[in-house]
C-alpha cells in the first residue's frame, strides 16, 4: 500500500505528540538542562527558559532592530489595517484571492516581519534545536499554565502562559506567522510551528489558567487527544480554525 503525503504528515505528527507528551503530567524536566536551578521554579526547567529568555528579547530588553521592527509594524497597522491585524487578515482570508492578497497586502513589512522570525526562532533553536518533540511540549505547558517562574514577580505574571483571559494574542501570532509565511519567510518553520500554536490556543481555552499561581495540567489522555487533533493541522484548516474567536469552534 502506497503512502501519499498528507498520510505521511499524519502519522509523523501523531508520533511526535506521543513522544512530546509522554511525560507531560510529570511535572519534572525530560533531561538534565545543564541551566541553574531557579529557586521556586516550577514545570520543566528548559520550557521556563525558552518563554523567559523569549520575553527578556521580545518584550523587557528588545534590541534597537527589534524597536524598529515593531514601529514599522505599529505605523503600518494604523494606516492600513485601522481595526486591527487579526480582522484586516480576517477579512483578506475570506476573499477567493487569499493566500495572495495578504502576501501583497503585507509586502510592505517584509523587513521587520524578517526581522520578528529571526528573533523567535533563533530562541526556540537555542533551547530546542534538533528537538521538534520537546518544543511541541514547551508549547503544551506553556497553553496549560503550568510552567511557574519566580523571576518576573511581584511586577510581572509568574506563570509563562499566554496574557489575557481569553488568550486572544494567539489569533495575532498566527495573523503574524501567515504573512511570514506568504512572504516567503521561514515557510518550512512557521508550517511546522503554527500547528502548536493552535495546539496552546486550544489547550489553554480548556485550562483557563491562573497567571499569578502554578496550575495544575490538563489529564494527560485529553492532552494527547488535542495533540493529534491540531498537530497535523494544514495552513488552510489552521485559517478556518483561526476564523473563530476568541476559542476555537
Amino acid at each position: 500500500m502506497s503512502l501519499d503525503r498528507r498520510t505521511l504528515l499524519k502519522i509523523g505528527a501523531a508520533s511526535v505528540a506521543g513522544v512530546a507528551l509522554a511525560g507531560a503530567a510529570s511535572g519534572t524536566a525530560v533531561a538534565d538542562t545543564g541551566l541553574p536551578p531557579v529557586p521556586g521554579m516550577l514545570g520543566d526547567r528548559r520550557a521556563n527558559e525558552l518563554w523567559y529568555q523569549l520575553d527578556e528579547i521580545a518584550l523587557y530588553h528588545p534590541s534597537q532592530a527589534v524597536l524598529d521592527a515593531y514601529a514599522e509594524l505599529g505605523r503600518f497597522a494604523q494606516e492600513n489595517a485601522p481595526d486591527g491585524l487579526y480582522e484586516k487578515w480576517r477579512e483578506l482570508s475570506r476573499d477567493p484571492a487569499y493566500p495572495k492578497n495578504y502576501a501583497e497586502f503585507a509586502h510592505p513589512v517584509e523587513q521587520p516581519l524578517r526581522t520578528l522570525s529571526t528573533l523567535q526562532l533563533d530562541n526556540f533553536d537555542r533551547f530546542y534545536r534538533g528537538d521538534e518533540a520537546g518544543l511541541v511540549r514547551a508549547f503544551a505547558d506553556f497553553g496549560q499554565g503550568v510552567l511557574y517562574d519566580p523571576r518576573r514577580a511581584p511586577q510581572e505574571s509568574e506563570v509563562h502562559t499566554m496574557d489575557g483571559n481569553p488568550p486572544s494574542s494567539y489569533h495575532f501570532w498566527h495573523v503574524i506567522l501567515r504573512a511570514q509565511t506568504v512572504l516567503g519567510i521561514d515557510r518550512r518553520r512557521w508550517a511546522r510551528i503554527d500547528p502548536m500554536v493552535g495546539f496552546a490556543w486550544a489547550l489553554q481555552s480548556i485550562a483557563k489558567p491562573d497567571h499569578r499561581h502554578v496550575n495544575p495540567g490538563l489529564p494527560r489522555e485529553q492532552v494527547r487527544a488535542l495533540a493529534r487533533h491540531w498537530l497535523p493541522r494544514s495552513a488552510a484548516r489552521l485559517d478556518r480554525d483561526f476564523q473563530s474567536a476568541p476559542y476555537p469552534a
